[in-house]
């Protein structure tokens, strides 16, 4: 009996040490992986939109290991990409807000937005812990930079004009604005559970021009 007892406790000792582990690195196992996944997804060809798309912010969850598993067997193709390299985002752009999506890159916030276009391209995205990852980044960004957005033919080039903390009720920042060509990035304030503020960056359009080497370097 004190064999099998020695046995247990070994068995355990290991289970508890694994669990440990997991519970220390579980944010940098996160970051990797979400990292990893908007790297790959940025290097794949653009795709088409898809006939539908979840468009409720309510419903978005927070990024979890499992959100994050799920969500690295989706192998969809983006709609866009976006970078602003003043703070080296660059991720790619998919259509609605789907938590797989938003586990790999940027989500649209309106049905029948597009870039460069006179509307607000409303782009939403997550702010982690681990702030080099997703939107973090914005939380450093200065107005007078620069957003570049791309379809694959056409890039699209704004310029950062409003840079706001507001709370997550004033979703008034992504509605259309009659005579502008705006984009717009929202982000949580910071990478804390609950967190009810939103970091709200808006750009003005300065330029279409065709999508070249000179803007592919953003991307990459």
């Amino acid at each position: 009996m004190s064999k099998l007892k020695k046995i247990l406790s070994s068995i355990l000792v290991v289970v508890l040490l694994c669990v440990g582990l997991a519970l220390i690195f579980n944010e940098q196992i996160k970051s990797y992986a979400v990292k990893h996944m908007s790297e790959t997804s940025i290097n794949r060809p653009i795709g088409k939109a898809p006939k539908k798309g979840s468009f409720k912010f309510k419903d978005v969850k927070s990024v979890d290991l499992k959100s994050v598993g799920k969500a690295s067997q989706d192998d969809r193709l983006a709609i866009g990409k976006m970078a602003v390299p003043s703070v080296k985002v660059k991720l790619p752009i998919f259509y609605g807000l789907d938590n797989n999506s938003l586990m790999r890159g940027a989500g649209t916030m309106k049905e029948t937005e597009k870039m460069g276009a006179e509307n607000n391209y409303a782009l939403a995205g997550h702010h982690m812990e681990d702030e080099s990852v997703l939107f973090g980044p914005l939380k450093k960004v200065k107005t007078g930079a620069n957003i570049y957005l791309t379809d694959g033919k056409k890039a699209y080039t704004y310029k950062i004009t409003k840079k706001v903390t507001v709370d997550k009720y004033q979703v008034n920042w992504v509605d259309d604005v009659p005579g502008k060509k705006l984009v717009t990035l929202v982000t949580c304030a910071s990478g804390n559970p609950g967190e009810n503020n939103r970091i709200i960056v808006q750009g003005e359009l300065v330029s279409i021009n065709k999508f070249n080497h000179n803007y592919q370097k953003y991307f990459k």
